[in-house]
């Protein structure tokens, strides 16, 4: 099997599993006791946040280790929405925000925040300005990542934070999937990371609140790490937590250059060896490590079920995988294709050849989908220049193909009504008529779930 999934866990990195099993001879112990164990315990766990705070670019006492990423953006931000209560309950995140701090906004709207979510473009990218006219007088803090965890597109967190400290407004910067690459650039105020985003173990993330934010822990109160990351520390996890991103950070400049060229491979020749794919995220700003592309006609599961039996594990921000009957909400937020959606996050060490064997079966592959789905014959009724393909009941990819199938019956200038009940339609159909060169007319109410008009152009 070849691994393509290191965005969501990379794999343990050797240095982290010398030191995970080193210091679980040496930090078992207390580290909060002052005899010989509990001293040689406290002695690993201060050098290794040392170690990661060098890394990060903070203070070794403005780093506390959590245990997760997770808990690192939740303590975090309630930790600053609690700390600035008397500026106000305004919260700002973009809309392609990792889960953690959308859950963490919602929570924070139902117990009666108030919530701005900032829009992307089809890169998936904010605009710094969006975030300065987000800005109000009783904004307690704005959330920005610092590059998109599905479609590896890189922030302007540097012109952000610099509009939020003009402003007097902490940023939190959501580093998880860059932190492994380098600092984290601009005057930014909270960040949070999670070590097996960079090759370390899991159950081990990091929370930095920078000297002067004010901040008020959450929860019952804990003496350890601060106050801020309750719970007796995982000091093997840490250290190797820690070793690891040192590790990484060494080769990362070489390391860089290699896998950017390897996903610009995939970006190059994947539009040339499957048709109707359409390659998502920035182009040049992005993560060295990450290519995102989306295949018309084609069920996400299917195909992740197809290149797994090919040998390749990837991931997918398609509607259809098996955790979730919604579009993925980046996706979603950018306006691009859902459907048959593939990302492909390569880790540090991959090999050229796997690459190229990857290229080679994904072709049959996406065939392969798109023959099992067939192309079912659509319920058509015709209104003089009105066609209506009644899809109902279908999930995606099934009204687009079956869109894709009667637009050439209606004249140019005709429309067609596509009847969906399926969510992913609203995001699906509208990319499918940018791909097609055809114009997308707008939703409308229906009996059953939406009529989505398309009208044709050629």
């Amino acid at each position: 099997m070849v691994y393509f999934d290191a965005a969501s866990s990379a794999p343990l990195h050797p240095v982290a599993r010398q030191a995970l099993l080193a210091s679980l001879e040496e930090g078992w112990a207390d580290p909060a006791r002052l005899y010989k164990e509990g001293r040689r315990a406290r002695l690993l766990l201060d050098a290794a946040r040392e170690a990661a705070a060098e890394a990060v670019g903070c203070r070794a006492d403005e780093l506390v280790f959590t245990s997760s990423g997770t808990r690192a953006v939740h303590s975090g931000i309630a930790g600053v929405l609690a700390g600035r209560r008397r500026v106000g309950g305004h919260l700002i995140v973009s809309a392609v925000e990792h889960s953690s701090v959308l859950h963490a906004a919602d929570a924070h709207e139902a117990g009666g925040g108030t919530v701005t979510q900032v829009a992307v473009g089809r890169t998936g990218a904010v605009a710094a300005s969006s975030y300065a006219e987000a800005l109000r007088e009783d904004t307690a803090l704005a959330c920005l990542q610092s590059a998109n965890h599905e479609v590896g597109t890189e922030q302007p967190v540097a012109e952000v934070a610099a509009a939020c400290r003009a402003a007097g407004v902490p940023l939190l910067v959501d580093a998880a999937q860059s932190l492994g690459w380098g600092r984290v650039d601009g005057d930014w105020s909270v960040l949070t990371g999670s070590a097996h985003k960079w090759g370390g173990p899991s159950g081990v993330g990091l929370l930095v609140v920078r000297k002067g934010v004010r901040f008020a822990a959450q929860g019952p109160a804990d003496e350890r790490e601060s106050g801020r990351a309750a719970g007796f520390e995982n000091i093997p996890a840490v250290v190797a937590a820690a070793a690891s991103l040192r590790a990484v950070r060494a080769e990362a400049a070489a390391e860089a250059v290699r896998l950017r060229e390897l996903t610009e491979r995939i970006r190059a020749r994947v539009v040339s060896l499957v048709p109707d794919v359409e390659v998502v995220g920035d182009p040049e700003r992005r993560l060295p490590g990450v290519v995102t592309f989306s295949c018309l006609y084609v069920d996400g599961e299917a195909l992740l079920h197809e290149l797994d039996r090919a040998g390749f594990s990837v991931s997918s921000g398609s509607s259809c995988t098996s955790s979730t009957l919604t579009p993925s909400h980046v996706l979603k937020a950018m306006g691009v294709l859902s459907e048959g959606n593939v990302r492909v996050s390569l880790p540090p060490g991959t090999p050229a050849d796997d690459v190229e064997r990857f290229l080679t079966v994904l072709p049959g592959a996406v065939a392969a989908v798109r023959e099992k789905l067939g192309a079912p014959v659509p319920a058509t009724v015709v209104h003089e220049d009105v066609l209506v393909v009644d899809a109902l009941g279908k999930r995606c990819p099934i009204p687009v193909i079956e869109l894709a199938k009667v637009i050439g019956d209606v004249p140019v200038g005709g429309t067609v009504r596509v009847l969906s009940d399926d969510e992913a339609a609203r995001l699906d159909i509208p990319a499918w008529c940018e791909m097609r060169g055809q114009e997308y007319v707008g939703e409308e109410p229906a009996e059953r779930g939406s009529a989505y008009v398309v009208r044709r152009v050629s």
